[in-house]
């Protein structure tokens, strides 16, 4: 028989072990309440990559090219003779997924979102690629979201979507790819370009990047850490709201998402996520969502009269 004294001084130290982990274990569950990462860390399960035509000064073997020497389709989905989209099991500590930009290329969710939070790291490496390969030429990436067609379809660059620019001291820009969506903004005249900037204050305006438009409004203010560091993106999209926000920064609200390749323009507030090759290397870590039933409340902002 087991003596009663050793018992209890066994649970005597069984209690104090859970308390001692208790406070630990709340800590983590707050930091992560809700969250669910949308990249293993391992390999691509979850997504699927398309690459478009390389440039000429590529290198694929069996993939046709013209009198010109240019290449006349895509590698297309699920093929990728040139590592475009790898991974890195050690960058700065962590696993990362690594986009070479050798070619345009889209690296896309198997899984459509609506109503969500999404949280994502990035940080330029030092590669650059024809056509996008000059000094002055920005690094140049995206996230597009309520992507409502297929990769390559219309012989596009890019899926319709909405855009949530990444490109050096433009993260956080819109472009309404093939798409519209409106956004409180003003016309600055005074730019080398004249271009709309977001205006919390300012008129709604529609962006469309259709033939003769760029769909295209400037984020404010700018965020983005020194090329080299690595930057947060967050995306807010609840009903027909988006916030785009840059380390902890608001930096451009958005309203009414709307596909215009129906016959009447529909509302379009769900769709996969897409991350961009666009001619720069970079790297992308700690990809996560969580479902939301509102925005936020550290995000919410009423609306100006």
């Amino acid at each position: 028989m087991i003596p009663t004294r050793f018992l209890h001084s066994v649970s005597t130290l069984l209690l104090l072990l859970c308390l001692a982990i208790l406070p630990t274990t709340a800590v983590a569950d707050e930091k992560t309440e809700g969250w669910i990462s949308l990249w293993n860390g391992k390999d691509f399960s979850g997504w699927s990559t398309w690459i478009n035509k390389p440039h000429r000064d590529s290198k694929v073997e069996g993939l046709e090219k013209d009198e010109k020497g240019r290449y006349t389709k895509p590698i297309g989905t699920g093929k990728d003779p040139l590592k475009v989209f790898t991974i890195s099991p050690d960058i700065d500590g962590e696993p990362v997924i690594h986009i070479s930009g050798e070619c345009f290329g889209e690296l896309r969710t198997q899984q459509s979102f609506k109503n969500y939070h999404l949280s994502l790291q990035f940080k330029w490496g030092d590669k650059k690629w024809a056509p996008r390969h000059e000094a002055k030429t920005p690094r140049d990436s995206g996230l597009l979201y309520h992507v409502h067609s297929e990769s390559g379809a219309e012989e596009r660059n890019w899926s319709r979507s909405i855009e949530l620019q990444i490109q050096e001291r433009d993260c956080g820009d819109l472009y309404a790819v093939g798409s519209a969506i409106a956004v409180r903004s003003r016309f600055d005249r005074e730019m080398k370009v004249p271009q709309y900037i977001y205006d919390p204050n300012g008129n709604w305006a529609f962006f469309s990047q259709i033939p003769g438009q760029s769909g295209r409004c400037i984020k404010s203010p700018d965020a983005e850490n020194p090329t080299g560091e690595w930057n947060t993106i967050e995306l807010i999209c609840f009903e027909d709201e988006a916030i785009h926000i840059v380390n902890g920064k608001v930096v451009m609200r958005l309203q009414g998402p709307m596909r215009i390749d129906t016959p009447t323009p529909q509302p379009v507030t769900s769709g996969p996520i897409i991350l961009q090759s666009e001619g720069a290397e970079i790297f992308y870590r700690d990809i996560r969502y969580r479902p939301i039933d509102a925005v936020p409340e550290a995000y919410r902002q009423d609306t100006p009269e």
